[in-house]
This record gives structure tokens, C-alpha cells and sequence, in this order.
């Protein structure tokens, strides 16, 4: 509870700073929607020329899309600061502030900031999954929905999960941006179904970078696609990730060596 209270007061200061400029923040805030409208609209394109790939017509493959557009956007709204942990943290040795401080380290880290550029992401994301399942008729009820919600929550903690692992190097080679980009970028591929790649991408997005379990795996629970037995592993795969991420982190702490040594 006390880290609910106290993470309540981090997101108060965080929305005064943010809306101190409120240009900025308006502008920052739907920029990335009309980011993501132009991607949702490069397939629609691709679509309008062809029935489907696979098998997949354009709504289903939307609702695929709107999924982790959502997940990534949980990513960046609350979890953003972890890209800077290198560069402004631990180069400049303000890392150190943190350390110094009567409450984990890393949740310091986590609430500094909150970036609203996220949340066009998100408005696009939920605008385009209630538009697919309009289109694609699907029956939801109640259950549906909660389950959908557990859904989005786990590939939001998936996303981070990932981002900590990574973003942990920075205790051995500070700047840990490249490998995180080189890690994060790898979304891409779970946009859209992982039927229509190699099956070496397959494997790759649900054992190695397991993003698919963001994305195309709770879609095909809706769909009746296949699949529909590893929809149910994402919150167990949300929860293995996350036990991963903060051994990675304590393993990074304890080798942590600050600028001033």
C-alpha cells in the first residue's frame, strides 16, 4: 500500500510537469496516434489490392495489430524511463540518488517518469481493436472483456519485462540503447500474424522475445484460428518474464559500479 500511495504522488508530479507546456504535451500526445493511423492505414492499402495473406483478411489482422499497439503503449507510458538508465543514470552518476534513497531503486526509476507520447498509441490501439471485433462479428461478453483486459495488462508487463532485461546491460556497458533497440525493434514482426512468416520468426517471437504472446496468441483465443491453447499461456509467460527481468536486475545491481569509484 505504501507503494501504491507514494507511486500516486510520483504520477500527480508527473502530469504537472507534462502539462506546465501543454503545447508540448497535446503534441506529444497525439503524435504518435497519427503514427500509428498511418501504419493501420498502410495495410488497409495492401489489402484493398488483395483478399488476404494466409488466410487473414484485413480486420483480423487488424485486431492482431490493435493488441500490441495497446501492449506496447502500457510500455511506454509507464515504463519509458528504462531507456535512459545508461545515458542519464548511471554516465552521469545520478544512479547513485536513487541508491541512496529509502525505497527500491527500481521503482524510483520506473515512476520519474511517465510519457505521454504512449497514449495516442493507445486511443489507436482500442479504437482499432473494438472497430475489428465490430467488423469481424465477434460475440464478447463480459467474461470476454475481463479476459481481454488480462490480456492487454500481460503483453503491457511483457513489453517491460523485456525492456528491463535489456536495459539492465547498462550496469556493464552503459549505454545499453543499440542492444535494447536491437531486442525491442523485433516487435515489428508481431504486428500481424506469425503464420505468414518463416517459421523460424515463429519461434523466435514466442520462446526467445515472446512479444507474440502480446499480440497474436490472445487474438486467435477470438478468432478460433488455432492456437487457442497458447492464448492462455501469456499471463504465466507476463510472469516468468517479469521473474527474469528483476533476477537480471538484482544480478545487474550487485555489479553495479558508480562513476565516482
Amino acid at each position: 500500500m505504501r507503494y501504491i500511495k507514494l507511486y500516486w504522488e510520483f504520477v500527480k508530479q508527473n502530469i504537472k510537469i507534462m502539462l506546465e507546456y501543454r503545447a508540448d504535451f497535446l503534441i506529444g500526445a497525439f503524435s504518435s496516434f497519427f503514427i500509428q493511423l498511418g501504419g493501420i492505414l498502410f495495410v488497409w492499402i495492401i489489402f484493398q489490392n488483395i483478399g488476404d495473406i494466409h488466410g487473414w483478411t484485413f480486420y483480423e489482422v487488424a485486431l492482431v495489430y490493435g493488441l500490441l499497439s495497446i501492449a506496447k503503449s502500457i510500455n511506454h507510458i509507464f515504463f519509458d524511463n528504462l531507456w535512459v538508465l545508461g545515458n542519464q543514470y548511471i554516465r552521469q552518476g545520478t544512479f547513485d540518488i536513487l541508491l541512496l534513497r529509502p525505497i527500491s531503486p527500481l521503482f524510483h526509476l520506473v515512476a520519474n517518469k511517465l510519457q505521454q507520447d504512449g497514449i495516442g498509441n493507445m486511443i489507436i490501439g482500442f479504437v482499432i481493436v473494438i472497430k475489428s471485433m465490430q467488423e469481424l462479428q465477434l460475440s464478447i461478453g463480459a467474461l470476454d472483456i475481463l479476459l481481454l483486459g488480462i490480456f492487454i495488462l500481460c503483453g503491457g508487463a511483457i513489453f517491460a519485462a523485456i525492456n528491463l532485461i535489456t536495459c539492465t546491460v547498462s550496469f556493464w556497458v552503459v549505454n545499453s540503447n543499440m542492444f535494447m533497440w536491437s531486442v525491442f525493434s523485433i516487435h515489428e514482426f508481431a504486428l500481424y500474424p506469425l503464420t505468414i512468416f518463416h517459421k523460424s520468426i515463429g519461434i523466435i517471437l514466442t520462446w526467445i522475445i515472446p512479444y507474440a504472446f502480446a499480440s497474436f496468441y490472445p487474438a486467435n483465443l477470438f478468432l478460433n484460428k488455432g492456437f487457442e491453447q497458447l492464448s492462455w499461456v501469456s499471463p504465466v509467460m507476463a510472469v516468468v518474464l517479469w521473474i527474469i527481468a528483476l533476477r537480471v536486475w538484482r544480478f545487474g545491481l550487485m555489479n553495479y559500479t558508480s562513476t565516482g569509484s
